[in-house]
């Protein structure tokens, strides 16, 4: 099973790889335009680069699963930000270069005076830039997630759009019918990507709705939303992934949310998603009522130990409401009736404020599980560890065997607990992996 997903791996880059490198090679393998210098194709060489890996980013976020399932959506969403990053300046660099050459190009900036094909081209860099700028900083700008993101598809899409009317207007490259077919099957490519994400997948999401059993409250502000296939049989998942959530709207109104599974994946009939409150919609949680409809996108992740069957044992790092995909993973393999070795290292910041724990000495039972607790501000009484989960407590609870393979870790919790657990790992020389790690922001 590794290999296979090795190969895909593989696969999906080379593709990536030639898709980007097709406009460049198409310069490269053509005639170039009489009276044009070195420097301005060079510059139209990045440009293209740059416009076909924005191409790509909706090919990134549109969650085709056959394309994410070597990967990991942890991997893809932050390939999908650094990538953003160098197509930014490849695009901006196009122009960049003609100014720096040709001083009178900046008469082009005119908006009043200038061709339309120069109008198009600013149009769509002033819309990458503000894209960048609302993505790169929407926290620190205090942008609202729903609002920033239909902002992210509508800039997105108009830069793509105005880049490839730019490069039809210009017209030097689309002259033969090689040209002309490959950029009429990228313009094609994106339509029919558009259409994918925003009419036929929320139609056939709204054709599968779910409804709310019920919401259980639990410890630390967060609570248990319980959901029935409405209609239709739902879906299999694997234990630790996650799926996106459309609550109070319809799945066209794109204001949908990740979260993790929570329940078992031997009980697919009903299914658990458990939810801190932290934001605007996750408040809203407690509010829903049984039979209100909620539309769900999923399964997907790579989470999971189903991929790694071959292990002989299994070690969860939890904090918080990180306990949340690791609670779908335990209450599986105590349906499946999985006897091997289990360590569970849970860190809470107070005693009264922990997810689960009931449940969780129950599952002792069903299961070969070691449960350690560490807590940052310990009652008087704590017997358990405390303070944070550091390289001490790792070492102390791992099982002793550091051999590749021998067993798989999986870390879930804030951000820099786990790259603290991450770089204690490492240090104590486990290899990388062997380890996995599920971050919930994923924007």
């Amino acid at each position: 099973m590794r290999n296979k997903r090795i190969l895909q791996g593989i696969f999906w880059i080379l593709i990536y790889l030639l898709v980007t490198l097709a406009p460049i090679l198409l310069i490269l393998a053509g005639p170039r335009p009489e009276g044009r210098e070195f420097w301005r194709e060079f510059s139209v060489g990045l440009g293209f680069g740059g416009l076909a890996m924005m191409a790509l980013q909706f090919v990134l976020t549109a969650r085709f699963k056959v394309i994410k399932a070597p990967y990991g959506s942890d991997i893809v969403y932050f390939f999908h930000r650094q990538i953003s990053l160098v197509a930014f300046v490849l695009i901006l660099a196009h122009p960049i270069l003609l100014f720096i050459f040709d001083p009178r190009t900046l008469e082009l900036l005119n908006f009043i005076t200038a061709p339309w094909r120069a109008r198009a081209a600013v149009t769509a860099t002033l819309a990458l830039i503000v894209l960048v700028v609302i993505s790169v900083w929407r926290k620190r700008l205090k942008i609202d997630y729903t609002r920033w993101r239909i902002a992210h598809g509508l800039l997105a899409t108009a830069a793509m759009t105005l880049a490839l009317v730019h490069i039809m207007l210009v017209g030097h490259y689309t002259g033969s019918p090689l040209a002309r077919g490959l950029w009429i099957a990228y313009g094609a490519f994106f339509v029919g990507l558009l259409l994918w994400v925003r009419v036929i997948k929320p139609f056939l999401l709204l054709r599968t709705p779910f409804k709310v059993v019920e919401v259980q409250p639990q410890p630390g502000s967060a609570y248990s939303l319980v959901l029935q296939p409405a209609g239709h049989s739902g879906f299999r998942f694997q234990p630790g992934q996650f799926a996106w959530i459309t609550a109070w709207n319809s799945p066209f109104a794109d204001t949908e949310h990740p979260f993790s599974l929570s329940s078992s994946a031997e009980q697919p009939g009903k299914i658990e998603f458990t939810i801190k409150e932290l934001g605007d919609f996750t408040r809203t949680i407690k509010t829903m009522q049984p039979g209100q409809t909620v539309y769900v996108d999923g399964p997907y992740g790579s989470f999971s130990p189903d991929r790694h069957p071959h292990a002989g044992g299994f070690v969860f790092i939890a904090g918080g409401i990180g306990i949340t995909p690791i609670m779908s993973m335990m209450r599986t393999l105590a349906d499946r009736g999985d006897r091997r070795p289990l360590t569970l290292i849970y860190a809470n910041k107070v005693d009264d404020a922990v997810p689960f724990r009931d449940e969780i000495e129950k599952l002792k039972s069903r299961l070969n599980l070691r449960v350690v607790e560490v807590l940052e501000t310990p009652p008087a009484n704590w017997e358990g560890e405390q303070g944070f989960v550091t390289r001490k407590v790792l070492e102390k609870y791992l099982p002793p065997e550091r051999a590749r393979d021998a067993y798989e870790i999986f870390i879930c919790g804030p951000k820099p607990m786990m790259d603290a657990v991450e770089r204690s790992l490492v240090e104590l020389g486990i290899f990388i992996g062997d380890f996995h790690s599920e971050r919930f922001d994923l924007v």
